[in-house]
């Protein structure tokens, strides 16, 4: 296979996990017989350094002639912690979900048996937990109608939905289902607002097309609780644009560690693969971030190409790193390795073809071997 991958580093630690995925696709290329182009582009606080424009014209159009987009992350101090900036990182962000029309952003949970004991939550609640965060990603308050008065004492954002909007979303989130345990939780606040109330009714209405799919439906202070309480109970979880944001980070620490959770943003052309935690300029530059998130980004990438194995054996890599404590800093505090190490180490596994196990011998990693 043959395939162009536009590269979006960022800002933060984004160059470096994102340069880690680009290791592990090649590793995959090396051992499956394909084919990556790459191209790089800019977007965010690099972005608006270089040019003024968190986004380029030029890098719109590098995403649109590739098959898929790779990203890092996005967001700098120095704009953060300025509410006044005109000009924000995240405009980008933003700006090209608009123009790919990306209107899906897709998150999967699951607990690692491994890692269970950073959790904040109890080991027999995170038994079996495995669901998915389907996000609609380019509508709602986001990207409503901004408005502040002139004295600055009232300010207003402006959210609304298009039965178009939720329709394409839905569809996507219920086909995931009919693969998986067959049952969708919508989360909304239909008790409360009126665009939540066209969500759950165009959502009953598609569901009568998906007749072995069953729904339920929870309000999203509800939904914040029940992630805590029994997240097992979930499998394909469908939602608007702000509600999502936030409860998929909060199911993030189920995992243990925000650093190791991956997604992937559809819409009808082309994808966007990006692990779901921020730029942490703090860590910047000192190899030491968690590039599994990234890395699980791209086997996401891989199964858009549907290069299932491939992706499946960027997971399994992944697995035998964690299994094993091949694990970043955020994780293990004291017994830790670099970035860099992390994705050499999950590139040797995959090179080699391993079927799991403990550690294996004489593994090459930087200059040093693992016995």
């Amino acid at each position: 296979m043959d395939k162009k991958i536009a590269v979006i580093l960022g800002d933060g630690i984004g160059p470096e996990v994102t340069r880690q995925s680009i290791k592990v696709l090649n590793a995959v290329a090396n051992r499956f017989g394909h084919i990556f182009h790459y191209s790089e582009a800019i977007m965010g606080a690099d972005a608006i350094d270089k040019t003024g424009n968190p986004l380029p014209d030029e890098t719109i159009t590098t995403c649109m002639n590739s098959d898929a987009i790779l990203f890092g992350a996005i967001g700098h101090p120095k704009y953060d912690n300025d509410p006044s900036a005109k000009v924000r990182p995240e405009q980008g962000l933003l700006k090209l979900r608009k123009e790919l029309q990306l209107f899906a952003n897709i998150r999967p949970v699951s607990a690692y048996p491994s890692l269970q004991h950073l959790s904040p939550l109890k080991t027999k609640q995170l038994a079996g937990v495995d669901f998915i965060i389907f996000r609609e990603l380019t509508g709602g308050i986001y990207f409503g109608k901004k408005e502040l008065s002139e004295d600055q004492s009232r300010a207003s954002d402006e959210c609304s939905y298009t039965r178009p909007e939720i329709e394409r979303v839905a569809h996507l989130a219920f086909q995931y289902a009919e693969k998986r345990k067959r049952k969708l939780t919508l989360v909304d606040k239909a008790n409360v607002l009126e665009t939540s109330r066209l969500w759950r009714k165009v959502v009953q209405e598609i569901a009568a097309q998906y007749k072995e799919v069953r729904v339920d439906y929870m309000f999203v202070d509800n939904a914040a609780m029940q992630i805590i309480l029994n997240p097992a109970q979930f499998d394909v979880v469908l939602t608007e644009n702000m509600f999502g944001d936030i409860i998929s980070d909060e199911a993030s620490v189920l995992s243990g560690s925000l650093g190791l959770l991956p997604s992937a943003s559809v819409g009808n052309k082309t994808a966007l693969f990006e692990p779901i935690h921020g730029s942490y300029p703090q860590a910047a530059g000192k190899d030491i971030a968690n590039p599994l998130g990234s890395i699980l980004s791209a086997a996401m990438l891989l199964d858009h190409f549907q290069l299932n194995e491939e992706a499946q054996a960027v997971r399994k890599a992944v697995d035998w790193t964690l299994a094993n404590g091949f694990v970043s800093k955020d994780i293990d505090p004291i017994n830790n390795y670099s970035t860099t190490a992390i994705g050499d180490l999950v590139c040797d596994h995959i090179e080699r073809n391993r079927d799991g196990g403990r550690r294996s011998s004489n593994a090459s990693l930087n200059q040093s071997t693992i016995i």
